[in-house]
């Protein structure tokens, strides 16, 4: 297992069904946005080596960093910090739709779908909507 693979799957990780049933289960916009804030606080810090001009994202009001890379086994990891708790918590929701997964379901995943499913698109501002798509991007391009 790669060094980002192993990196990433410190703590609990959900995946996207726990993200669905955690959303499904919070009813009112305040407590999804406290539960985004909380998925926020199980990502690991990125290691201060990654947070560079390289890895940054581009598209993002807020830093954003990604670092990923292929595994032995085909499967894309991706590591992704930011500097804003509410961001943190959007990245939690896209790694549980794409971390660890192979190129082909990364590509194929309906995110769009996924995001109205979690009601995200009618409560995020215009600015956190791109910054959550460019984070997709960001990965779907990496991951080839």
């Amino acid at each position: 297992m790669s060094s980002l693979a192993t990196y990433t799957r410190i703590g609990l990780e959900p995946n996207a069904d726990t993200i669905r049933q955690q959303f499904a289960a919070t009813h009112g916009w305040e407590n999804q946005y406290r539960l985004i804030i909380q998925l926020g606080k199980l990502l690991p810090a990125l290691p201060a080596e990654w947070q560079t001009e390289e890895h940054r994202l581009k598209g993002c009001e807020s830093q954003a960093w990604l670092k990923g890379e292929v595994g032995e086994d085909g499967s894309w990891h991706f590591a992704c910090d930011s500097d804003a708790r509410i961001v943190r918590g959007l990245i939690v929701i896209v790694l549980a739709a794409l971390n660890h997964q192979p190129a082909a379901a990364i590509q194929s995943f309906d995110m769009e779908d996924y995001f109205t499913e979690l009601g995200l698109e009618k409560h995020l501002s215009p600015s956190r909507g791109n910054g959550l798509r460019a984070i997709v991007l960001a990965i779907r391009e990496q991951a080839v």
